[in-house]
């Protein structure tokens, strides 16, 4: 009939009953005449756990043993997840990211995919087996294991599928789609039938949890039919896609990122290139920069504002304090906020949004910092300890009446 690629996170394969269930669901799909790629995270907080196990042995532990541990949890969850399968009365064979082809780069612990050597995959299928791929993870050139970062298996998932010309790649998760705010925070969150990969994209990088960004940005690339669907509710999930219909509501979604740091620099000196010269050095930590702020110069000097994810925020004030230039600027650090964003195509022709959102709140006395617009978002930066209450806030302007 076709090839279906299915990526099951960790919640869904956290236990023997849901590997079962799992392993139900893979099986039903093959019985259709379906070849069957699957893919698979670690189980549960098993990854949360060999992070834990390595910081007791060594805080300081070298991204590259990191890989070769974290690499673990996904050999255990495939293994499993065969042995379910067999069970059930059909064959089927696990293989590490490295024996399925995946090929990256050398970055340990966000290693980047360079290419999918299909022939072992293709011949498994052409055997007549359910394949079930570790997530997560490949090997690089001077064959060391390696891993893709949180939310890697998503980007497995999707490689696989683009590497195979996948008829679709179903990523089940531990909610039924996507919806417009995380519903179980939001009550009135409401699922979507449908959601155009660039809305995703953005979705996915201001801190919805239920799609890795990069595993978007790959199904964009390669055009591959996304579905996001529910291993425990059997009901259609969402479909992510080049276009989507014409619909009603403008927003689809409201989005908090509490993994956030921003990084002050005041008094540099106000001379062409030191924009570049500080944007520079974090590209070459591979820190990825995402709002940025710069004052109109006074008295020679100017200020830069900006955010990064919590994790690299460390390494971004090393790398800017190191800079020869920065000299009696100073270089402050702030963990206390968070991004709240709405996303939604055609923004950019709408009057309103913005005003819709910002004073949602103003009406709950929510104090914004930072602006930063795009044709299909809007995110602002407020104090952390109000984001929970800006979402609901914001999302009940937006969608209360829907």
């Amino acid at each position: 009939m076709g090839l279906i690629v299915q990526k099951f996170g960790g919640s869904s394969v956290a236990n023997a009953e849901r590997v079962m269930n799992v392993a139900k669901i893979v099986t039903d799909t093959y019985k259709k005449g379906n070849d069957v790629v699957v893919v698979v995270s670690a189980q549960g907080d098993t990854t949360d756990d060999l992070i834990a196990k390595a910081k007791e042995i060594n805080p300081g532990a070298p991204k590259r043993e990191m890989d070769m541990l974290m690499a673990a949890g996904e050999q255990i969850s495939i293994s499993l997840l065969a042995m379910a399968i067999e069970k059930l009365g059909y064959h089927a064979v696990s293989l590490l990211g490295w024996q399925a082809g995946f090929s990256t780069d050398s970055v340990y612990s966000a290693a980047r995919i360079k290419k999918v050597d299909t022939k072992r995959l293709k011949t498994e299928l052409g055997n007549k087996k359910i394949v079930v791929v570790a997530g997560f993870q490949g090997i690089n050139k001077y064959d060391d294991v390696t891993t893709l970062g949180r939310g890697g298996s998503d980007t497995s998932a999707v490689a696989i599928a683009a590497a195979l010309h996948a008829d679709k790649c179903q990523i089940y998760t531990d909610v039924d789609g996507v919806y417009t705010a995380d519903p179980r925070k939001v009550k009135n969150a409401q699922r979507l039938s449908e959601i155009t990969y660039d809305e995703m994209l953005e979705l996915a990088t201001l801190g919805a949890q239920v799609l890795n960004n990069r595993s978007v940005e790959m199904a964009k690339k390669y055009n591959v039919q996304l579905e996001v669907i529910s291993s425990l509710n059997p009901i259609p999930g969402t479909m992510v896609k080049e276009t989507a219909k014409m619909e009603k509501m403008l927003v689809r979604g409201v989005t908090k990122d509490a993994d956030a740091s921003r990084i002050s620099i005041t008094g540099l000196n106000d001379v062409p290139g030191v924009a570049f010269k500080i944007f520079a050095s974090l590209a070459a930590k591979n820190i990825n920069v995402d709002i940025i702020l710069q004052s109109v110069g006074r008295d020679g000097t100017k200020d830069i504002a900006f955010t990064v994810s919590e994790a690299h925020a460390d390494d971004a004030v090393m790398a800017i304090n190191s800079l020869p230039f920065i000299g009696d600027a100073k270089v402050v650090r702030d963990d206390t906020i968070a991004k709240i964003s709405v996303v939604g195509a055609g923004m950019e022709t709408h009057p309103g949004t913005a005003s819709t959102m910002f004073e949602a709140l103003f009406n709950q006395d929510i104090n914004i910092q930072m602006i930063s617009t795009s044709e299909i978002k809007i995110s602002v930066l407020i104090d952390r300890k109000d984001a929970d209450r800006a979402v609901a806030a914001v999302h009940e302007a937006f969608f209360g009446n829907v």
